[in-house]
């Protein structure tokens, strides 16, 4: 304290300039003045916040030193020779090679064989098969749903009935038929005998034995006899065309009848394949109408995916003649529980173009691993298209905004180059790499800091071996810290 200069002044005297001393202290503690007292406590506290301001000064610079310290070992922006800026970037090194792209679309599962189960008769269900319920496996010819066939039996017995009476009527009429061919011949054969005996009597009158009455007597007989000819002729006639009628009435009988069996056989529906049953609206004792539909039956094992394709997409998988040529695909469904695939093959494209819409739709058959897919996923399909010779897979975040890439010459100093997009994928982009380009280092992920004259080094060449290398958002990171440090 003594070393402080300050004006004391005491009660009764002027202002003078003196030093604090402790017994100037004591004394002024010991005599109570509050003039004093609060002289002390301010010098005081100006003297601790002058201090406390000289530390946080000495700290802020301590803690800047160490920020550009710990910048210049994290690979951050440092200084080449001549104080120019060095940025570490990730390189990649573009070697040309055969690429497949994977055409990487959306679609939805359908099944290519679907069977409605719809009621064949108006009625009560009386039958139920446990399996018709939503998810449940049936069998080819299983029993599925029964109407109440009372109503089909009996007309089904009354038609049986019908036929009976027409087959009865048939055979009456055969029977007459013979019965008419018999009398037919018996007048005949007494119409011979009138006919001979008439040319008995006109024998005899030629030699002058007979008289006319005779002759007229035989005339007549033989008139009669033609007369009954001709009416057993008649007879048979109708006994034929009685046939006639009667089979026709046997033959609508029977057509009856096969209808009345249908009607039977309308009352009970079975699966028509294996399958699954989904859609279920039948309940055991409901009415149903007529061509109500009870539930429908999805053949699992003939499942298919529908994708829609652009013209472009649509171009890179058919032939010169505009043929899909069974191109494979993979079905892909994700989900939380894991993701599930499948083995695919585009067979064939829509015949049509919905109105407004655009594109082609394919539909790919699903040749292996299906089991677990249902109608209605909504999946993504890779295509393996045609492979692309001389060409490089690189992260799209490599592709500037003018369609090039940064290449590092022998020094690392960054030349921007355009470059051909063949395909995208996803994340990733297929180039052509020309001649130029063979073997040239580029900039895999593009950063603000860089272009065209920046130098960079390698970022991967600096890790060591042995440590796992940075993914690619902690180099971005890196690098967008650099840019603002800098």
């Amino acid at each position: 304290m003594g070393g402080s200069s300050v004006a004391v002044r005491d009660a009764g005297r002027p202002f003078r300039l003196g030093f604090i001393s402790a017994s100037w202290v004591r004394t002024t503690l010991h005599r109570r003045d509050p003039r004093r007292m609060r002289f002390l406590f301010r010098s005081l506290s100006g003297l601790f916040i002058t201090f406390l301001t000289l530390a946080l000064l000495f700290l802020a610079g301590f803690q800047l030193w160490q920020a550009v310290a710990s910048r210049g070992e994290d690979g951050g922006p440092g200084r080449g020779g001549g104080g120019e800026q060095v940025y570490s970037a990730r390189l990649l090194t573009l070697i040309p090679q055969q690429v497949q792209p994977v055409m990487r679309v959306f679609g939805s599962i359908d099944s290519r064989r679907r069977l409605e189960l719809r009621a064949g008769a108006a009625g009560r269900i009386v039958y139920l098969d446990p399996s018709l319920q939503e998810g449940g496996q049936v069998e080819a010819g299983q029993l599925l749903v029964r109407i109440d066939p009372s109503s089909a039996q009996a007309a089904l017995d009354n038609q049986i009935a019908a036929r009976d009476d027409a087959e009865a009527t048939l055979r009456d009429a055969r029977r007459n038929v013979q019965v008419a061919t018999d009398d037919l011949a018996a007048a005949e054969r007494q119409a011979e005998l009138r006919r001979a005996a008439v040319d008995r009597q006109e024998s005899l009158a030629t030699r002058g034995l007979g008289t006319s009455a005779d002759r007229e007597t035989a005339q007549l007989a033989a008139s009669s006899a033609e007369q009954a000819v001709i009416a057993g002729r008649s007879a048979l006639a109708s006994a034929e065309s009685a046939v006639t009628a009667a089979q026709n009435a046997l033959r609508r009988s029977e057509i009856d009848l096969s209808e009345a069996r249908r009607a039977l056989a309308d009352t009970t529906i079975t699966a028509g394949f294996s399958g699954r049953v989904t859609a279920v609206t039948a309940v055991e004792g409901g009415l149903v109408s007529l061509n109500e539909q009870l539930a429908e039956i999805i053949d699992p094992d003939a499942l298919e995916a529908q994708v829609p394709l652009s013209l472009d997409q649509f171009s890179r998988l058919v032939d010169e003649d505009g043929r899909l040529d069974g191109t494979a695909a993979m079905i892909v469904l994700d989900g939380s529980a894991g993701r599930l695939t499948a083995e695919a093959q585009i067979d064939r494209a829509a015949a049509s173009v919905a109105e407004g819409a655009s594109g082609r739709v394919v539909y790919a058959r699903i040749i292996r691993g299906g089991a677990t897919l249902r109608p209605g996923d909504f999946v993504s399909v890779e295509i393996a298209e045609p492979a692309l010779a001389d060409a490089a897979i690189i992260p799209a975040i490599a592709i500037g905004a003018d369609g090039g890439v940064l290449v590092a010459d022998d020094q690392g100093r960054l030349t921007a180059t355009p470059v051909e997009i063949l395909r995208r994928q996803g994340n990733d982009v297929v180039i052509r790499v020309s001649d130029e380009l063979a073997g040239a280092r580029i900039v895999a992920e593009r950063a603000p800091q860089l272009g065209t004259g920046i130098l960079v080094r390698d970022s991967q060449a600096e890790a060591p071996s042995d440590e796992p290398r940075a993914p690619a958002t902690d180099q971005s990171a890196r690098n967008r810290r650099g840019a603002g440090n800098g």
